[in-house]
């Protein structure tokens, strides 16, 4: 199933909630129009850096390959492997560019497809609103919260699946 990364646009403080309608839900996984149109698809998503990136990674690679006379074969097979690239880290490139913009990433949700995933994000986050968590919290190192009362700590030293101390097996 696809997972996709959910962003938030910079806010005043940390209530995102005005900009619901502004989230990015970037799927990962292979991109078959970035392997397809690479540099079309790079400003069509308005990743600038990437594509002055991948322009000066191509003519750099055409001048070594004119430099090391390479066949025709060689050229299509350095410019297959550049746009394969392309294709698997398309969605790495879209996180690194929001991160730069300064958009926070508020969670991640695995569907079946965009729509499955908006619906169960906001599912999710307004049930979360309503026992008054903050989604940006958790990146500040808060533990999210849990519903009804908070579970007993066993007494004694240890905690998990082992032995209490003086107890029988």
């Amino acid at each position: 199933m696809p997972v996709y990364t959910v962003h938030a646009p910079p806010a005043e403080g940390t209530d995102v909630r005005g900009t619901t309608d502004q989230f990015v839900f970037v799927r990962d996984g292979f991109s078959f129009w970035a392997f397809v149109f690479g540099p079309l698809w790079l400003l069509y998503q308005r990743l600038w850096l990437a594509f002055a990136g991948y322009m000066v990674l191509s003519i750099v690679l055409e001048v070594a390959m004119t430099l090391l006379r390479a066949g025709g074969g060689t050229r299509l097979a350095v410019m297959a492997v550049i746009a394969v690239l392309m294709g698997l880290e398309g969605a790495s490139l879209r996180r690194w560019t929001l991160s730069r913009r300064k958009w926070r990433q508020l969670g991640v949700v695995v569907a079946d497809d965009r729509e499955a995933a908006e619906r169960r994000f906001f599912d999710r986050w307004t049930t979360m609103r309503s026992v008054n968590f903050d989604p940006l919290a958790v990146d500040r190192g808060a533990p999210p919260p849990t519903r009804g009362q908070p579970l007993p700590l066993p007494r004694g030293d240890i905690v998990g699946l082992f032995p209490q101390p003086g107890m029988p097996r």
